[in-house]
């Protein structure tokens, strides 16, 4: 029998997700250690689903490490990279950002003093967030109280109960994450099996099909999606399909499962159901997202900015769908599986350039102390 390892560690909520955090001085600086560490401690592979023997909770939302540590950019506070976990596979994937939990790292960056800030200081701060993944900044402002992050505060998100503080999350230049271009086909408008696609990197690469050309209602259920027939194999070909379209990949077996994701997206005016459950505040457009192969409960925030950059092209599938009487300057309303999103996407003065990407989240730290894990090598 060998004894557990253990490091020091935290666990944010961040949006709609929850993750483990490192210091990245804490880690080893082999990065190949990393990957036995980080599936140890989140309690995967489980072939039961669930994840009991470590932290993670049985959904991709639930099964995600984050690692903070110094910058490496002038132009930053703080690096930021973020691995997502399979949960029934050893599935350690780097190729993506998490907008959800991008909103608990400058909360960690103050928390743990990798962003100093006074003990006596309170008010408002931002953080520069240079994001290894995709190599982007993310500017995060919220309050501090007492030199920490504030955690009480009168904003609600839909998808988690109560109010806290409010994180506002601007990506910076956000186009071209991954491949380069915020259209990296070329099109605006792609067919993969039949069906109208657009495919669009912002944040991170994404794709928008119609729910009604896949013959489902556009404010299908979670559980829907899941007990539906064919719908996630059909999604899964389309996405994996854009993958290799938009040179994420040279083949469909090498896509990776977090990117692209894949959004059904529809018109709230043709959704009575969405319109009677969300009356008192409609959406602009209707959203259901599936991410790393399971329907989201929400909507991931990375794959949200991208639908509002494709929302302001006239060509896409999403704006397409959109209601643009109702849309306003604010933003745009998206209407996900557990309430309403707002986001926008700023072009800056008509040059077609993609300036920012904003969203408004919430975070909360939730313990910190060491993480153990097995020694898996035996």
């Amino acid at each position: 029998m060998n004894p557990q390892h253990s490091l020091p560690a935290a666990y944010y909520r961040g949006g709609t997700s929850r993750a483990i955090f490192f210091d990245q001085k804490d880690l080893p600086r082999d990065r190949e250690q990393w990957n036995a560490i980080f599936l140890g401690s989140i309690g995967s592979p489980d072939p039961y689903g669930r994840q009991l023997d470590g932290l993670g909770g049985g959904i991709s939302s639930l099964s995600k490490i984050c690692v903070v540590g110094e910058s490496t950019r002038p132009d930053a506070d703080v690096d930021y990279t973020f691995v997502s976990i399979g949960v029934k596979d050893s599935a350690v994937d780097y190729s993506s950002n998490c907008g959800n939990m991008s909103s608990a790292v400058g909360p960690f960056a103050v928390d743990s003093q990798l962003f100093p800030v006074s003990f006596q200081n309170s008010g408002i701060v931002t953080v520069r967030i240079h994001n290894t993944n995709t190599g982007k900044i993310i500017k995060s402002t919220f309050p501090v109280v007492d030199g920490e992050a504030a955690a009480s505060g009168e904003f609600a998100i839909d998808g988690v109960a109560g109010t806290a503080a409010l994180v506002q999350l601007e990506f910076i230049n956000p186009a071209g994450s991954r491949t380069g271009k915020l259209f990296p086909t070329g099109k605006t408008i792609d067919i993969f099996d039949g069906i109208e696609a657009t495919c669009v990197d912002a944040a991170n690469p994404c794709t928008f099909v119609r729910s009604v050309d896949l013959g489902v209602a556009g404010d299908i259920s979670p559980d829907e999606i899941s007990a539906h027939p064919n719908l996630l194999q059909r999604l899964d070909s389309i996405r994996r399909q854009a993958g290799v379209r938009m040179g994420l990949a040279q083949s469909r077996e090498m896509v990776p499962p977090s990117v692209p994701k894949i959004c059904l997206v529809s018109s709230p005016i043709s959704n009575t159901r969405a319109l009677q459950t969300q009356a008192a505040d409609n959406p602009d457009i209707l959203v259901r997202a599936v991410s790393v192969g399971q329907p989201h409960k929400a909507v991931p925030i990375t794959a949200a900015l991208a639908l509002a950059s494709a929302a302001k092209t006239e060509t896409s599938t999403v704006a397409s769908v959109m209601n643009k009487e109702q849309a306003s300057n604010a933003g745009i309303t998206l209407g996900h599986a557990s309430g309403n999103l707002l986001v926008d996407a700023d072009f800056g003065d008509g040059d077609g350039l993609l300036k920012s990407a904003t969203v408004f989240r919430t975070a909360r730290r939730l313990f910190e102390g060491r993480v153990f894990w097995k020694n898996i090598e035996t």
